[in-house]
């Protein structure tokens, strides 16, 4: 097998799931939902098998070093999804234990209502298709299921339960697009809101279990498949060095705003933010949420701004950035934001959407201080920049690649770079409080993801004196982020849920974060090596970082260990500062 038609097997097979085709942007099978059966589970195992044997025959001898690190790419991939197939929480599947109609019903649907640039009346008879299948589907994942873990099994029942809001206005649209269809979507709705209802119930009724440990060494795989190299006790190290220090930081800017504000001696943390919080909330209408996304939108136009009178970052052509409030069955598992990234096989203008979770509870969570930073890390020049690069990398195979410390590393290094740069002005120190208050949270993400993936309980000692007395793990769990975050009851609920089931992925924040420090220092020291910045400094500093930004965005996606590799063939680093 060539690597051209290697490139082209792999590419069929990320796509063979119809959601996946969704999430990609690409035609074909768009009408049909992801089969939830062991049996299909088992092939998809088995293709990825044979595309490693093959991948193990490819002569790679004639291959440049980019088409090397992408079948690396490729296999990395392909031995996680053989792994995550095989893996089993108590002897029993993994699959068996881990119910996801929410998300396989809901995120299909409204993706292609909102994200897919068809013709209406194609997006709305793929859309018919889809809630067509609703019931089946929902039989099909109930005769996998086998004592399903107990909060997966909350998670679930309460994204189901908003998905009749979805479909309704899937026929609200119809209706107003006057479809000649909507008798149709209307007649296959009945079946599927009854079919969503009893689901609901059938799935609450079932025996659960309260145990989603995977234990030490299934743990260790999973970091190792996310192509990070650090040990689970390197990693849980980070996180209480990470901690200490941003509890110093906090100490120094409490200080200063205690002064700045004329505030008593003796106020605490959290009452120096709930006092920030008040003073800056956003002023919106009682109930008008709406406001507070207008009010990020014009956050992001002041950002682009500010960022091209500086000519700060590369910034592509044919992109764009939709910001809307999460819908009611993604509610459970974005606890204040999140995005989506552009489809990178999707020809036309790269659109990211970012998701804001409002209510009156979480309007703490988006204040004058916040929305800044929010945007810096969702919208330009964080996710969307970065993402929206990525999907046009000529590369098929890196624009398959999710590497969470890739992403989450360069969103959360920008937080501080841009704050440095003076983009919140005189705010800079009430900004730094909330946001490295917030900030904690990734490295209380590294003690939970540790402790929820293995069971060990000694992973939650990150020096903060904790007592850690409770049995319950999310109780112990939620003990450690609310003591560091200050997050609202609401929130530590939301993000516990989302860290038990995204095994891996909370960790990648603070692991990404040090590696691309680690990784840019590196090419500021190279460089300097070579003469740049001994006689200009900060000036010939700008220009390093602008050619570490812009190479860091165009080799598309991959996680950092591949990235330094690369940047070592590219000359940018010293082989020396391999890790």
């Amino acid at each position: 097998m060539t690597f051209e038609a290697f490139v082209r097997e792999f590419h069929a097979h990320r796509a063979d799931n119809p959601n996946v085709r969704v999430q990609l942007g690409i035609d074909g099978r768009l009408g049909e939902l992801p089969d939830p059966s062991g049996a299909y589970a088992r092939q998809r195992e088995q293709g990825a098998r044979r595309l490693l044997g093959e991948l193990g025959r490819l002569q790679t001898s004639g291959l440049g070093f980019s088409d090397r690190l992408d079948l690396e790419l490729a296999q990395l991939m392909l031995e996680s999804e053989v792994f995550e197939l095989g893996l089993e929480i108590g002897g029993k599947p993994l699959l068996s234990q881990q119910p996801r109609a929410g998300d396989e019903l809901g995120e299909g649907i409204f993706m292609l209502a909102v994200a897919d640039p068809r013709a209406t009346v194609e997006r709305l008879e793929d859309i018919t298709r889809r809630i067509e299948g609703i019931p089946a589907y929902l039989e099909g994942v109930l005769a996998r299921l086998e004592r399903p873990v107990e909060r997966w099994v909350e998670m679930d029942a309460a994204k189901v339960v908003e998905l009749p809001s979805l479909l309704a206005s899937m026929q609200s649209w119809a209706h107003e697009a006057q479809w000649s269809g909507s008798d149709w979507l209307s007649e296959v709705s009945s079946p599927a809101l009854a079919a969503l209802a009893a689901y609901a119930e059938r799935l609450r009724a079932l025996p659960t279990t309260p145990h989603f440990h995977v234990g030490p060494a299934a743990a260790a795989r999973v970091v190792a498949l996310r192509g990070i190299e650090q040990s689970l006790d390197e990693l849980h190290g980070m996180a209480r060095t990470f901690l200490a220090e941003t509890q110093r930081e906090l100490d120094a800017l409490q200080a200063r705003l205690v002064d700045k504000y004329a505030l008593p001696r003796e106020t605490t943390r959290l009452e120096l933010h709930q006092f920030l919080n008040r003073r800056f909330r956003v002023q919106i209408e009682p109930g008008r949420f709406d406001q507070v996304l207008t009010r990020y939108r014009r956050e992001q136009d002041q950002l682009l701004r500010y960022i091209r009178e500086r000519d700060l970052f590369p910034i592509p052509e044919g992109q764009s950035l939709q910001i809307l409030e999460t819908p009611g069955f993604m509610r459970p598992s974005i606890p204040a934001g999140a995005m989506t990234p552009p489809a990178p096989f999707r020809a036309g203008t790269a659109t990211s959407l970012i998701f804001l979770t409002l209510s009156e509870e979480l309007l703490d969570e988006h204040t004058e201080l916040t929305i800044p930073v929010m945007m810096i890390h969702e919208g330009i020049p964080g996710h969307h920049l970065q993402l929206s690069t990525a999907a046009q990398h000529p590369s098929w195979i890196r624009r398959h690649v999710s590497a969470n410390d890739h992403a989450e590393g360069w969103t959360t290094m920008l937080e501080d770079y841009m704050l440095d740069l003076g983009y919140m002005a005189d705010l800079a120190d009430e900004a730094r409080f909330c946001t490295k208050r917030d900030l904690s949270r990734i490295g209380a993400r590294v003690a939970i993801d540790l402790f929820f993936m293995t069971g060990e309980r000694d992973y939650l000692d990150v020096g903060l004196g904790l007592e850690r007395g409770q049995s319950d793990p999310f109780a112990a769990a939620g003990e450690l982020l609310a003591s560091v975050t200050g997050f609202t009851p609401g929130r530590v609920h939301a993000e516990l849920s989302w860290y038990s089931f995204e095994r891996g992925y909370p960790l990648s924040y603070l692991t990404g974060y040090r590696l691309v420090e680690r990784l840019r220092a590196d090419v500021h020291a190279a460089q300097r090596a070579r003469g740049l910045g001994q006689d200009r400094g900060d000036l010939d500093a700008d220009r390093v970082d602008r050619l570490f930004f812009e190479r860091y965005l165009r080799s598309g996606n991959m996680p950092l260990s591949f990235l330094r590799r690369l940047f070592r063939e590219e000359g940018l680093v010293s082989g020396r500062t391999e890790p």
